[in-house]
């Protein structure tokens, strides 16, 4: 149990994850400007009356 608990605390704090592919691309894409596109014009008119 003693080793256990050695194990884990080594793998929560003591080691640092490394940074896969995967991962640096992802943080390349969240640092890059997103395009906006506005969509209010895309919204189809309000059909009938609010009587």
């Amino acid at each position: 149990m003693v080793l256990n608990a050695i194990t884990l605390g080594y793998y929560l704090f003591l080691q640092q994850p490394s940074t896969t592919q995967t991962l640096t691309a992802a943080q390349e894409n969240i640092t890059q400007p997103l395009a906006f596109t506005n969509s209010a014009k895309y919204i189809p008119p309000i059909i009938g009356n609010k009587d």
